[in-house]
């Protein structure tokens, strides 16, 4: 056997991925632009989303797309073309976008009304009778949350207002939300690179003899650390960080455990933080050593369960391309997942915009075979998404079976290199190595 085929026979007995994506150096907390750069910022982005809509509209055969809101009542879509000075829509605030055809040459792409007397009605009908759509997107999707962000009660303002020969053009096409929200712009990464070094640091941290004293730190004192620092970074969240000792019964965990940390206990956390107008969405796992026995390492088994998660993550990225559906993706996971013999559940989702962003999802925790319409969807390139999963895993050391739970935040880079995590991925667990106060003092009585 020659030398070539040696190394092929035993690459091929190796089932989990050689490649390393856990960073070398710790993650460091990052500072963003000051507020005020932040809307300059934040406002480009949004003139290139918009810029982006004729030619969406167009794709989907659309004339026009139509949203009308009241304040506190906003349509889900109004968060991607608001102002970044403004928090909420004035009184009735009615938006028309367009596909700048000549009748609209020249005026505001959306054009945009804020009206509490009515006046909009009949502005609004004159530039329909001048423009005349044939297809207007309404959003009254029953299932997508980007294409159903119209109030029942504004539905009702429209047909009475605009009349029959309107209402009859007006079409519900989800997907130019989907696509309009999850669209990345050129120059986000950049700072999405910043926030999730920051998520990584916040973990790094927390996960450390810094914050946890085990047996006096319970689980909530470090959701409340995570809150405390989060908001002491400037940065906000999107979900209440959960904490969790791992443990075969400890799942799905929508909210943490209410446990003391002790010596020996299997770490996890679920969170993001927000910025921007971004989200993370990052679940790490830590283990506390038995310093008090000596214990300088994670026991083997630990290793081994989350090199299976990281193969999980290897074959999530290679199935998602462009163009399949969410269940088609999650299918291929779960055949090749058979292949590996490993046990597990796959449940990705966009991310970006929002935590839950628009766009194809591939499984849900209680639906883990085939997800009916956020399923049917097809993956977009140029998006971000949240690589979530868990694999089961014997551990001798515990005699027991835990799911190692992780998720990574992932890029669309080109057609040639797919996906990529935005800050590597977790590959060894985060060590929390507590020496108690007596035992320091007596090391350095010892000493000296």
């Amino acid at each position: 056997m020659s030398l070539a085929e040696v190394l092929i026979f035993v690459f091929a007995l190796i089932p989990f991925s050689l490649s390393q994506l856990h960073p070398n150096e710790p993650a460091q907390y990052r500072t963003l632009p000051s507020l005020r750069e932040q809307a300059t910022i934040l406002d480009g982005w949004r003139d290139v989303r918009l810029a982006r809509l004729p030619q969406l509209l167009q794709k989907y055969e659309l004339d026009a797309w139509l949203i009308s809101q009241r304040e506190y009542a906003e349509d889900t879509i109004w968060w991607s073309v608001r102002s970044a000075l403004e928090f909420a829509p004035h009184r009735r605030t009615v938006m028309l976008f367009h596909t700048n055809t000549s009748s609209l040459a020249g005026r505001p792409n959306p054009l945009k009304w804020v009206d509490n007397t009515g006046a909009v009605w009949p502005e609004l009908l004159g530039i329909l009778e001048t423009f005349d759509p044939n297809r207007i997107a309404v959003n009254i999707d029953r299932n997508i949350a980007f294409g159903g962000g119209l109030h029942v009660g504004e539905w009702d303002v429209l047909q009475e207002q605009l009349g029959e020969k309107w209402v009859d053009r007006m079409v519900n096409q989800p997907m130019l939300g989907i696509e309009f929200v999850a669209g990345r712009i050129p120059g986000q990464i950049e700072y999405y690179r910043l926030m999730q070094e920051t998520t990584w640091a916040l973990i790094e941290e927390a996960f450390s003899e810094r914050v946890i004293t085990p047996g006096v730190t319970s689980t909530e004192d470090v959701e409340w650390w995570y809150r405390d620092k989060i908001q002491e970074r400037n940065f906000s969240t999107w979900a209440h960080p959960r904490v969790s000792v791992l443990k075969p019964e400890s799942f799905p965990g929508w909210e943490g455990t209410k446990d003391i940390i002790q010596e020996g206990d299997l770490l996890h956390v679920d969170f993001g933080i927000t910025a921007m107008g971004m989200n993370t969405d990052t679940q790490h796992m830590a283990y506390v050593l038995r310093t008090s026995q000596g214990e300088q390492d994670v026991p083997d088994g630990l290793k081994e369960g989350l090199k299976k998660a990281n193969r999980m993550q290897d074959i999530s990225i290679e199935k998602m391309k462009a163009g399949k559906t969410g269940n088609q993706v999650l299918k291929e996971c779960l055949d090749q997942m058979k292949t590996d013999g490993i046990e597990g559940q796959v449940y990705s989702h966009p991310i970006g915009e929002w935590g839950h962003s628009a766009g194809a999802v591939m499984g849900f925790t209680n639906l883990p075979d085939f997800v009916p319409v956020l399923g049917e969807l097809e993956i977009l390139p140029n998006t971000f998404y949240s690589i979530e999963l868990y694999a089961y895993h014997f551990v001798p050391e515990r005699n027991e079976t835990i799911r190692f739970r992780v998720e990574e935040d992932a890029y669309w880079v080109d057609d040639e290199r797919g996906w990529e995590f935005v800050r590597g991925r977790q590959e060894r667990l985060h060590l929390v190595n507590y020496t108690s106060p007596v035992e320091d003092k007596f090391s350095f009585t010892a000493q000296n």
